[in-house]
């Protein structure tokens, strides 16, 4: 299979990375779709919808037959405003989800988490990945990612969630600011002992960033291929879309297919999204435009 910078010339080689996710090996020759599973009462979109251990499950079960390739769970919401949990609290939630995803549908599992305690627990029940969108800074958390030995997404964002969209500002094009982040938090985790060839980045779409932050960060988003990592993306149903085409969160699946579709062909690499059927569906025809050809055997199989 051809890479994505054979097809583009602004796609770089990360596109053809394969991440060693615990006992699973996550190929990103081609896009990766990440289903999101919150288990938390308090998410922007989908707060308490999967907080029972069965509805968690099912709906696990339910991305992964869409085609979802990771399922990242949360215990703790990082949406505007949210206040943050205990360690305890957060591992209340995610622990029983994170073991039973793992024994009952040997899934690939992402933890999305800042808490060290959880990261280290996260490893022993088997979870394959841990998605920060603290890039780690929270104390003590780079530490137990080193020793989980599990690669780890690295975000940016400016403040934190219950401040971080009061008045975002950058003094240089977003882009830049971004990557220098990107740059300097790389080279601080793998002093410490996170390998490079753990690390996945995201430009942290919506945390600390206005609209038009966000529209230019897209727009330009293939800046962060000269770091030669992987590229995690989550914009599903977030208030970008909302402001732009004055949808409510359940009518943003359309805004956000637009998006996903621009996402990869800027070289992301993995999605984070809600809607998991229709998300593939999406990567898979922008992907088979950047082959110039169709490629049957990517997020889910055809039968046409």
């Amino acid at each position: 299979m051809k890479s994505i910078q054979d097809a583009s010339s602004t796609q770089s080689p990360a596109n053809a990375f394969h991440l060693r996710c615990g006992r699973h090996l996550l190929d990103l020759s081609f896009p990766r779709v990440m289903g999101i599973l919150n288990v938390t009462p308090d998410s922007f979109s989908d707060g308490g919808q999967h907080v029972a251990l069965d509805d968690a499950l099912r709906h696990a079960e339910r991305m992964l037959a869409e085609g979802a390739a990771i399922i990242d769970v949360g215990g703790e919401s990082t949406r505007p405003g949210a206040e943050p949990v205990s360690s305890q609290q957060e591992l209340d939630r995610v622990a029983p989800v994170v073991e039973a995803l793992v024994r009952e549908l040997d899934a690939l599992v992402s933890v999305d988490t800042s808490c060290p305690e959880v990261i280290r627990e996260a490893g022993e029940l088997g979870a394959g990945m841990i998605n920060d969108v603290r890039a780690l800074e929270r104390e003590g958390a780079l530490l137990a990612a080193v020793g989980s030995g599990l690669p780890v997404c690295l975000m940016h964002r400016q403040g934190e969630p219950q401040n971080m969209q009061q008045a975002p500002a950058y003094q240089r094009p977003i882009e830049e600011e971004v990557a220098d982040y990107l740059v300097r938090r790389i080279a601080e985790c793998e002093a410490s002992g996170l390998r490079r060839n753990r690390i996945i980045i995201d430009p942290g779409f919506g945390f600390g960033k206005t609209v038009e932050h966000n529209l230019r960060l897209l727009k330009y988003m293939e800046t962060l291929q000269a770091l030669e990592l992987p590229v995690l993306v989550g914009m599903s149903r977030k208030s970008m879309i909302g402001k732009v085409l004055g949808r409510p969160i359940e009518e943003r699946l359309a805004g956000g297919l637009a998006l996903t579709a621009m996402a990869v062909e800027r070289g992301a690499n993995i999605l984070r999204v809600h809607d998991v059927g229709d998300t593939v569906d999406a990567v898979n025809m922008a992907w088979a435009v950047l082959q110039e050809g169709c490629e049957p055997s990517l997020n889910k199989e055809s039968n046409v």
